[in-house]
């Protein structure tokens, strides 16, 4: 039984809409529930219709559910202070402005989303946690960082301790705590990985790319969802016609690049958000539901 869930996918295919979902599931069955969203981008607060920021916040109108936004600004503000506290006091201020600077770079706040997440991984506040996952490109960089951060500290260990992600004596305390979080993410008794998709070559081909490659990182993915499947019932017409076998298609070529279980979402008849719609959309999240339940 996975206590939490990571979606995946290209940008633009339905991965919010779908977590917040899969939550709302989660949630009404009696499990306190987060998801959050590492995607900039995100659009969490829509879906529920009201604020949500870094929280954890309560989401209204449903018990035991809660939202997190994370944010990179505010990940690079917290990283860096965290990082320079014990030198304050110890170096003068002109030269802790210096490593402040130094650790403005895209390096740092790279590894400040990292950290954030990780602080999210595993929390034990919540029976399950659904991550809403920032586009394929960018989720595979994440996970990419460990190994490369790690190499990066130990280098620079042997000439001074100063790296552009701060003092790596401080740094190397956290090296325990991110080997936990990607043991995590690898355990597909601790993390079902759901790669999110739609029914059209680009996304298949990113798939395909996607799935490749997080297994090269030790990480499986155990299901892809294709989402915006169109219903039979309504292909009736010739446009609806033609699109429905170009989906057909790109599934069974979807099943052949990726082995494994697919799951097709249909495209519902309205915009999804609110707790109704979402209920509803969650009524076709049964085997996603069950990844985190049996």
């Amino acid at each position: 039984m996975a206590r939490q869930l990571l979606l995946s996918g290209k940008g633009g295919v339905g991965k919010t809409t779908l977590a917040c979902a899969v939550a709302v599931r989660f949630a009404r069955a009696g499990l306190r529930t987060l998801v959050v969203t590492t995607d900039p981008a995100s659009n969490v607060s829509d879906v529920f219709q009201q604020p949500i920021g870094e929280g954890p916040v309560p989401v209204r109108g449903i018990d035991g559910l809660f939202a997190s936004e994370l944010d990179a600004d505010s990940a690079l503000r917290a990283y860096k202070a965290r990082a320079l506290a014990p030198l304050e006091g110890i170096l003068p201020e002109d030269v802790l402005r210096s490593l402040d600077e130094q650790m403005s770079g895209p390096c740092t706040s790279e590894i400040a989303a990292f950290d954030q997440f990780v602080a999210r991984v595993d929390d034990q506040g919540f029976d399950r946690v659904v991550f809403d996952t920032a586009p394929t490109g960018h989720t595979l960089r994440l996970l990419e960082l460990p190994g490369a951060w790690i190499s990066h500290i130990d280098a620079a260990a042997e000439v001074g301790g100063q790296t552009c992600l701060g003092p790596a004596d401080a740094l190397s305390a956290s090296r325990e705590q991110y080997d936990r979080a990607l043991e995590s993410l690898r355990s597909p008794e601790r993390t079902a990985v759901v790669l999110v998709t739609q029914a059209e070559r680009t996304a298949v081909e990113e798939t395909e790319r996607a799935h490749a490659e997080m297994v090269s990182l030790g990480i499986a993915p155990c299901m892809a969802v294709v989402n915006g499947r169109i219903p039979a019932e309504v292909a009736d017409n010739a446009f609806a016609r033609a699109r429905r076998e170009m989906q057909d298609e790109q599934i069974a070529e979807l099943s052949r690049r990726v082995p494994i279980q697919i799951v097709e979402v249909p495209l519902l008849d309205t915009d999804v958000t609110g707790l109704d719609t979402l209920g509803r959309l969650g009524d076709h999240l049964a085997p996603i539901f069950e990844l985190a339940v049996v």
